[in-house]
């Protein structure tokens, strides 16, 4: 099988269109996929140490200050000390970050919808079983400092 044509260039591709779906469907209301993840962690899960999102989200640090700063400058993230730590930062949901997001289209479900129309619950279970599988073996080889 051609390295063009692998499961792994397959799922690459689909990052990449679901990346561009989501940018598309979220450039008219100023917010990118990233601050929209933010903005979502925020919204189902209240305040959040700033602190988690690298790992939430598999961002650096410095993009995620980048994000965080434009959420705030644009009024819809609040950023407190924490009470336990002043050291570290609070991350919450203002006013019009609650408005902006009941404004917001779910650029996940659109997609899901898109791109998986008419295709039936057990091989959706199989992609996501598979592809669950491959990124454990992955991670854990990184984890493990193997290349072989």
């Amino acid at each position: 099988m051609s390295h063009h044509n692998s499961a792994g260039a397959w799922a690459k591709r689909y990052h990449l269109a679901s990346r561009t779906a989501i940018e598309r469907i979220l450039r008219p209301y100023d917010v990118g996929s990233t601050q929209w993840y933010v903005l979502h962690q925020l919204v189902h899960n209240g305040p959040t140490a700033q602190r988690d999102f690298p790992k939430l989200l598999q961002i650096e640090k410095p993009a995620l200050s980048d994000v965080v700063s434009a959420l705030v400058r644009k009024g819809f993230v609040d950023q407190s000390p924490d009470p336990k730590d002043q050291r570290q930062r609070i991350l919450s949901l203002t006013g019009d970050g609650r408005k902006l997001w009941q404004k917001l289209p779910d650029p996940i479900a659109i997609i899901l919808a898109t791109a998986f129309e008419g295709v039936d619950e057990g091989t959706l279970d199989l992609v996501v079983s598979v592809l669950r599988t491959a990124t454990e073996r992955l991670n854990n080889r990184i984890i493990e400092g193997t290349d072989t």
